[in-house]
């Protein structure tokens, strides 16, 4: 029995991405488990690892790109004893889930509780760990504060604005003007992000400033969202777009200025997260925060924006809107 899996043949655009079909399925080692994958997704930070623009990955292609995925156990491997065969996983897998089968370390495992429907329990992997982190681990959101969140129209965005509801916060968002009536439908004050006097319109708007904004943009993006905060308030910047798509901007020298603007007495500081490395440092954070938002997914509390559910051997299409800032939520890549 084979399995068909997307490989990146080289780093660069979307037309690297082929289908390959295996002759036979991969077979778990010890201490791991094989999974047949319901559903993976498409998003910016896999755009980046398909450019070789994602730090710390030491993979070299031919390999397959996905950063999460949702599959049932289908086979365990010798001293795997924590999963049952036919028992429900996800995990943040980095690279690799542009497959239909897959082998993971049990240690990388987050059970999925029965009844959630597989495309909105993926979108919650990355997409809602990443701004649930960047709220509570990072920033400290409380109740009533003030956020201002770039990019709302997003994946990453939609998740934060549906977090911050919950946490009863004052939430405005900027996104291309296609993306206004979805921002403001999820609690936000919205914003086009191309209006000539943005920073003067949330001026007027909030007087004193935000007390966190996120910014996935970078560049001269981190300069006008650390103006905007008021005294005490925090940056929080992840993603950096306009380096990765070729807008302008540097990755290394955002990050310079980042540890630049945070050691000055500004009264202000900044933050740089990657989900990848602080689930390095604090794998239980993830596993925490992920087993906590299928609770609240269960309860009907979140529910994704899913742009598209589209199959894996698509995947080239759906990069292809992703770089073209078209995609109002998640794309989620389903299996045969």
């Amino acid at each position: 029995m084979g399995y068909t899996h997307v490989v990146m043949t080289q780093f660069g655009g979307p037309e690297v991405l082929k289908t390959v079909e295996e002759p036979s399925l991969p077979e778990p080692l010890s201490g791991e488990v094989r999974i047949k994958e319901l559903a993976t997704s498409a998003a910016f930070t896999d755009v980046m690892i398909r450019k070789g623009k994602y730090p710390g990955i030491q993979e070299k292609p031919p390999f397959s790109p996905g950063y999460d995925m949702v599959g049932i156990v289908d086979k365990l491997g010798p001293d795997a004893t924590e999963f049952e065969v036919g028992q429900r996983v996800a995990a943040l897998t980095v690279t690799g889930a542009y497959s239909e089968y897959i082998c993971l370390p049990e240690s990388a495992l987050v059970s999925v509780p029965e009844g959630l429907d597989a495309a909105e329990a993926v979108s919650l992997i990355l997409s809602y760990v990443t701004p649930y982190q960047m709220l509570h681990r990072l920033a400290q959101a409380k109740p009533g504060q003030r956020i201002l969140v770039h990019g709302a129209g997003g994946a990453v965005g939609t998740a934060m604005l549906q977090l911050g509801k919950l946490l009863d916060l004052e939430m405005y968002g900027t996104d291309a003007e296609s993306k206004q009536e979805l921002i403001a439908s999820l609690g936000a004050v919205s914003l086009d992000y191309e209006h000539e006097n943005l920073t003067e319109c949330l001026r007027a708007l909030t007087g004193d400033g935000f007390d966190a904004i996120f910014d996935p943009i970078g560049g001269r993006s981190l300069q006008r969202s650390f103006s905007l905060l008021k005294s005490g308030g925090m940056l929080v910047a992840y993603g950096f777009q306009d380096a990765v798509l070729g807008k302008g901007g540097s990755v290394p020298l955002d990050l310079l200025r980042l540890k630049l603007w945070d050691w000055l007495p500004n009264g202000r500081s900044t933050r740089f997260y990657s989900i990848g490395s602080l689930y390095q440092q604090h794998p239980d954070w993830f596993k925490a925060d992920l087993s906590h938002l299928f609770e609240l997914l269960a309860q009907g509390q979140l529910k994704p924006v899913i742009a598209a559910q589209i199959p894996l051997t698509e995947a080239k299409h759906a990069h292809e809107a992703i770089e073209a800032g078209r995609v109002q939520g998640k794309i989620v890549l389903t299996m045969a």
